[in-house]
This record gives C-alpha cells, sequence and structure tokens, in this order.
C-alpha cells in the first residue's frame, strides 16, 4: 500500500520540521516547502493527497496559493495561521479551504485532523488508501427539482450548468441531499461532514453554508434548498 503524500508549506523550519515528523511517524510521505510561489508550482506538478498551508509566506500569501490551487485541485487543504480574527478564518473557509487550524496547535492533533479529512475523502470519492480508483461502481445521481448531484463524478449541475466547487462544499450538499427534510446542527454537519469531533469551529459549516448557497440559488434571499432552522441548524428542502 503506498504512503500517502502530504505538501506542508511553512517558511518557519522548526514548525514545519515538527509537523513533517509527527506525520512520517504516522505512515505518511511528507514534503516540505518555504516559499509560496516554489509551493504553488510543487503543488500543481505533483500529485499530492493533501496540503498544509502556512497564511504568511515569502513570495505569495497562503490566500492566493489556496486560491490559485483551487482552480484546478479539490483535495483536502488545511490552513494554519498564527493570526486568530475571524475575517482570516472566514476569507481561509470562504477560499476553499477544507479547515483552519490557529497556532500553536499539538502535533498529535495536526495529525488527527489530517487523518480525518482524508479518511472523509476517501469515503465520498469512493477511493480507498491505496487503491487508487473507484472504476467498476455504477454511477449515481441525485436529482432535486433542476438541481443534479452525481456523486462519483463529484459534478453538481444547476439548471444544466455545472458549477464548480470545493471538496468540502460538494461533501457537505452531497450530505444534506442524502439525507433530505432533517434538521442537522452545526456541530453535527461538523462531525459528520469534515469527521473531526472537538476540533473544529462551527464557523466553517456557516461559511461552506453561504458559500454553496450562492453558486445554486436563483435569489440569494431565498433559501430554495439548504433552509435555516432559526436556533437548530439547517434542512435540505424537496
Amino acid at each position: 500500500m503506498s504512503k500517502r503524500k502530504v505538501l506542508i508549506v511553512e517558511d518557519d523550519q522548526a514548525i514545519a520540521e515538527l509537523e513533517r515528523d509527527f506525520l512520517e511517524v504516522n505512515g505518511y510521505e511528507v514534503t516540505l516547502r518555504a516559499d509560496g510561489r516554489q509551493a504553488l508550482e510543487e503543488a500543481l506538478e505533483r500529485e499530492y493527497d493533501l496540503i498544509i498551508l502556512d497564511v504568511m509566506l515569502p513570495g505569495m500569501d497562503g490566500f492566493d496559493l489556496l486560491r490559485r490551487i483551487r482552480e484546478t485541485k479539490y483535495i483536502p487543504v488545511l490552513m494554519v495561521s498564527a493570526r486568530k480574527e475571524d475575517i482570516d478564518k472566514i476569507r481561509g473557509l470562504g477560499l476553499g479551504a477544507d479547515d483552519y487550524v490557529t497556532k500553536p496547535f499539538s502535533p498529535t492533533e495536526l495529525v488527527a485532523r489530517v487523518k480525518a479529512h482524508l479518511d472523509r475523502y476517501d469515503r465520498l470519492t469512493g477511493v480507498a488508501a491505496g487503491t487508487g480508483s473507484s472504476h467498476g461502481r455504477k454511477s449515481r445521481e441525485l436529482n432535486i427539482r433542476d438541481l443534479a448531484i452525481q456523486v462519483d463524478a463529484r459534478r453538481v449541475t444547476i439548471r444544466g450548468a455545472e458549477v464548480t466547487m470545493t471538496a468540502k462544499e460538494f461533501d457537505l450538499l452531497l450530505f444534506l441531499a442524502e439525507n433530505p427534510d432533517r434538521v442537522y446542527s452545526k456541530e453535527a454537519l461538523l462531525d459528520r461532514v469534515w469527521g473531526i469531533d472537538n476540533y473544529g469551529d462551527t464557523a466553517t459549516v456557516t461559511v461552506h453554508v453561504g458559500k454553496i448557497r450562492d453558486k445554486i440559488q436563483k435569489d440569494p434571499s431565498q433559501h430554495q434548498f439548504i433552509e435555516t432552522v432559526w436556533g437548530a441548524g439547517y434542512r435540505f428542502k424537496v
């Protein structure tokens, strides 16, 4: 079984090496890059299973780097930063990060987050670690009014036009669509979709719901698919 490949983009050498050591002990193959522009070239030219991305970088900051990566790559991306402001977290999640971790954090927490995101990504793409393919399974599609979700291809179309979604936006939309007319709290969605318990921030869910709505709704003021149930959570309307 091949090792899962992780790219760490971090200009603090001590932190980068600590993260690398803990991930390697847990069976991951790790590449380090300290410059944003070099990291972009690395991320686009080679295949990685997950990227750990610092915000403050020389050459190109983490937000710009994430934006460029998300133009072609939909693998899990975890952003890390010493900046604790909510606006930075919301910006990172809005650009397509799957998680946002503030420093300092324990290396064991980072390993847990990496494992959780990779496991969730594998389950939703139908690719088990080391198999490399979901070939042979029957394609499945969900159709709700003018919204179509092609599960295996991980494609979303609205009124026949394809909508580009990040990995976690697709995961969240698919989970809600597969469980219609049920109310899920933000905490429950964080656990079920992100697969991490007691590590995440419910703002992550709020940001992702907002991004999905922007992409699939005709009228932003009307929640045609994902409804807010005040004081309780979200519900997918069929």
